[in-house]
């Protein structure tokens, strides 16, 4: 038997992955405020990736977390500290995932091509097979975009070795970010546990990456 929530919901997503569907989708009635699993998710705001599929989880059994790439950014770190210190979720769960979007660009080169720079958006038309328009002007926010450490790709290419890797890089700043954090317990009876993962959106499977180490460079 499956000896930790993560266990077992790594055991769903294998099943997941060979086609049976465990999320029960009907409203189940009345339930707690505190999630049942006591679990905390971060995840990409990609449209293939169902959270509660993939994990099989049910309504009322965590907290969700998303954004573009699964980044902790300082909302994230927000909504774990509350997650955590208010709710009680003592598992906090990372899920990148491969053909991600945040591999085609960079923050800077995101930031020109809106300001109107016509090489940047000519790059970023490339990356992204549609014609990026301009906005033709600056902005104080968001301060960043959080794309992902490394040289840049074809939007939605598939995976390799590299892309992987940059991949990988992100899940562990993210997981450093949260042990580091004062306010996230990591020892005593108020710790909590963060692992973190790359999903493959060709196969369903969860990939675990290992923590500590290499968090990449920015060429």
């Amino acid at each position: 038997m499956p000896d930790t929530t993560l266990d077992q919901l790594l055991a769903n997503n294998r099943q997941y992955a060979s086609g049976q569907a465990l999320h029960r989708s009907t409203h189940p009635g009345s339930q707690p405020i505190r999630p049942a699993r006591r679990v905390a998710v971060v995840a990409c705001m990609d449209a293939r990736l169902d959270v509660e599929d993939l994990l099989g989880l049910q309504t009322g059994d965590a907290h969700v977390i998303r954004n573009a790439g699964g980044v902790v950014t300082d909302d994230v770190i927000r909504c774990l500290i509350i997650s955590h210190h208010l709710l009680d979720t003592r598992e906090f769960i990372l899920i990148h995932h491969t053909r991600c979007g945040m591999l085609a660009f960079t923050d800077d080169l995101l930031k020109a091509g809106l300001e109107g720079d016509p090489a940047a958006g000519k790059l970023l038309g490339q990356a992204t097979g549609r014609a990026f328009t301009a906005c033709g002007h600056a902005a104080a926010t968001p301060a960043a975009f959080h794309a992902f450490r490394g040289a840049i790709e074809p939007l939605d290419a598939p995976r390799d070795a590299k892309n992987l890797e940059r991949l990988a890089w992100d899940v562990r700043r993210g997981i450093s970010a949260i042990l580091s954090h004062p306010w996230i317990p990591t020892s005593g009876a108020d710790a909590v546990t963060v692992r973190g993962f790359v999903y493959d959106v060709d196969t369903g499977l969860l990939e675990e990456i290992a923590h500590p180490g290499p968090m990449g460079t920015i060429g």
